[in-house]
């Protein structure tokens, strides 16, 4: 879309002085020109629309009111953050959003002084926001903090870990809590907004504080009147918890006001230390399909953005997702005790059709992931199978309760890792690249790859059927189109198989690459293992391949450092063998946004790359065997 296209406001936006030069009658002219540009957008790009639909109104208002980029807006989850991108210069960058080497679809330090934390989980909002206040106050800077964060990320344990240290440091910090998962009715809207003006304005905040002044020097008199505040509210405004925390409530107020939050915010930014601001909002806004089904606009790929129907893909190859949707709900129906559990993750973890068939069995903890994890070894305990279905980058914050409650006890759960490995467009934030390297060296695991659809099912399988813990980490995407056998089989622990004989090479492949190491060694006329599992590995396999084979490669789509390429390497040293090995996987850096396949060749993992440096390593090993000859 190019600038003469642009509907007439939003084209003239280049920054927030740029906003904040514009008549506040012209912001809902605003809010209504931004919406529409975010449809056509992300329907060119795929992304993350329903959220960003829902907080246009907010992030005109907040840029509008506070002197951004000096006073720091920190977004949380930030998928919402597009409209704020585009406010702050982005604008013409928005066709790129996602794609290699274009804007990222998370706020990101190092590509606007606007972006003033990267964020990608949820839930961190007000502990930065939180160090960005104590940081300004000891700089005696007067710069304002906010953190915006959605009612979804406000499940997590450390958003109240914040809330409750910021509340003792008296901090100048606003916590904007965007409320979407609730309508607002029109006459409780009014009421609301009229609220928040009144808690927000100098006259409540002079006699609050000039109260508690006069009041504290009579004890009995100051607790009877903290606890008739504290009743009078609690009747009026759901704000009782947060009070109690140490924050000034205010709210809950409509989102989609704009004069509403240009008011109150005004007021706040007037008060001093912690404030908090209930701000309701309705996902998808101003889009019905996204409105009607906020779910399946939470995340979407392109679109027809006059529908809302999505463009078609080709191929109907199985994604692993709903390889695990289908295995979970089989299994269930042949034993009554297995227990799924999610961190909020339903319709990304495949368990839409679980959660339907076996509502009693189901459990989304919401975003609390490490709550998920020792829920399910309380469950194990009791002779239940826990299943836990959860993003790769997500168990990275259930670790300790990973080692602690699952492993330490060799309780029998098992974890079904989604988007291990390389994930796109969501970028380093979300990709899975080091689960096998944190899982590998954790006693008592069990960690399985697999190459196909079929064998994650298998997979899954024997995991759910041992004795202790157990993990199978499959990409995002689908696999190779192998048919799945609809049975329960399971495979033997710790063997791995061959699917090519060849010479002089022998590449150990580790899941979802398979395809790829297959292609390449029918030009090298090399040997192809497919390890299937990591721990343990299958030591007599590697041993054999070692000593009928110049070299041995090793192919992941995990991280070198500590991968299992790092395993093959240490039973080869524990055995005292001696042989070339050389170990593909993600490199020691984080792998910026792009398709999944373009991840693949920037990290040589692809056939090309695989072919390419296996001659190169088996030249030099060449070279350097005749060199000692």
């Amino acid at each position: 879309m190019t600038t003469a296209s642009l509907p007439p406001l939003l084209a003239h936006i280049d920054s927030p002085s740029d906003l904040r030069a514009l008549d506040p009658a012209q912001l809902r002219q605003l809010a209504n020109e931004s919406r529409q540009f975010l449809i056509e957008t992300v329907s060119r790009t795929g992304g993350h629309l329903a959220a960003n639909l829902g907080c246009v109104e907010l992030t005109i208002a907040l840029h509008y009111i506070f002197n951004t980029p000096d006073d720091r807006l920190v977004w949380d989850v930030g998928h919402q953050s597009y409209l704020h991108k585009i406010l702050t210069g982005r604008r013409e960058k928005m066709d790129s959003l996602r794609l290699k080497d274009g804007l990222a679809g998370f706020p990101k330090r190092n590509e606007s002084p606007y972006d003033s934390f990267g964020v990608g989980h949820s839930s961190t909002s007000i502990s930065a926001a939180l160090g960005m206040a104590v940081a300004a106050a000891g700089d005696h800077n007067q710069r304002r903090v906010v953190a915006v964060i959605g009612d979804g990320a406000m499940t997590a344990g450390q958003a109240f870990e914040a809330l409750n240290h910021a509340g003792t440091l008296d901090a100048n910090l606003l916590v904007v809590l965007n409320d979407n998962d609730m309508s607002i009715s029109p006459n409780v809207g009014g009421l609301s907004n009229y609220l928040a003006r009144i808690l927000s304005g100098p006259l409540y905040a002079t006699m609050r504080e000039g109260s508690k002044k006069v009041l504290q020097g009579m004890p009995s008199v100051w607790e009877l009147a903290r606890r008739a505040e504290e009743h009078m509210k609690g009747m009026v405004v759901p704000g009782t918890l947060f009070e109690e925390l140490g924050f000034n409530y205010i709210g809950p107020i409509d989102g989609h006001d704009i004069d509403a939050l240009l008011k109150t915010l005004g007021n706040i930014r007037q008060l001093k230390g912690p404030q908090l601001l209930h701000v309701v909002t309705r996902k998808g806004k101003g889009f019905l399909p996204a409105e009607e089904n906020p779910c399946k606009f939470h995340g979407v790929g392109k679109f027809d953005p006059e529908t809302g129907q999505g463009m078609a893909k080709p191929g109907s190859a199985k994604t692993y997702t709903e390889v695990f949707s289908d295995w979970v709900c089989d299994m269930a129906q042949h034993d009554d005790k297995l227990l799924a559990i999610t961190p909020a993750m339903r319709e990304g973890s495949g368990l839409v059709a679980f959660s339907e068939a076996f509502p009693q069995r189901y459990f989304d903890v919401g975003i609390a992931e490490q709550h998920s994890v020792t829920l399910a070894a309380g469950m194990a305990c009791d002779g239940w199978k826990p299943v836990v279905a959860i993003y790769s980058t997500f168990l990275q914050r259930a670790y300790d309760q990973l080692i602690h409650d699952v492993a330490l006890q060799n309780l029998p759960v098992l974890f079904a890792i989604d988007r291990g490995g390389l994930v796109g467009a969501d970028g380093p934030t979300h990709s899975g690249n080091y689960d096998t390297s944190f899982l590998r060296c954790i006693p008592n695991m069990t960690l399985m790859a697999p190459a196909d659809e079929n064998e994650c099912r298998q997979m899954l399988s024997t995991g759910f059927h041992l004795d202790g813990p157990a993990a199978v980490r499959y990409p995002r995407g689908s696999g190779p189109g192998r048919a799945v056998d609809p049975g329960l089989e399971v495979l033997p622990v710790g063997k791995a198989e061959i699917r090519r004989e060849g010479k002089d090479v022998a590449l150990l492949v580790f899941g979802s690459p398979l395809a790829a190491a297959l292609e390449a060694a029918e030009r090298l006329n090399a040997t192809v293992v497919n390890m299937r599992f990591i721990k343990p590995l299958d030591i007599d396999c590697i041993l054999d391949m070692a000593a009928h084979h110049r070299m041995l490669v090793t192919v992941e789509d995990n991280a070198i450092a500590g991968g299992a390429g790092s395993g093959v390497a240490e039973a080869l040293i524990q055995h005292g063998v001696s042989v070339p090995l050389a170990l593909l996987g993600i490199p020691d850096r984080f792998i910026e946004h792009a398709s999944r396949e373009q991840q693949l060749a920037e990290c040589g993992i692809d056939a090309d790359h695989i072919y390419q440096q296996v001659q190169r390593e088996l030249a030099r090993t060449i070279a350097t065997l005749r060199a000692v000859d």
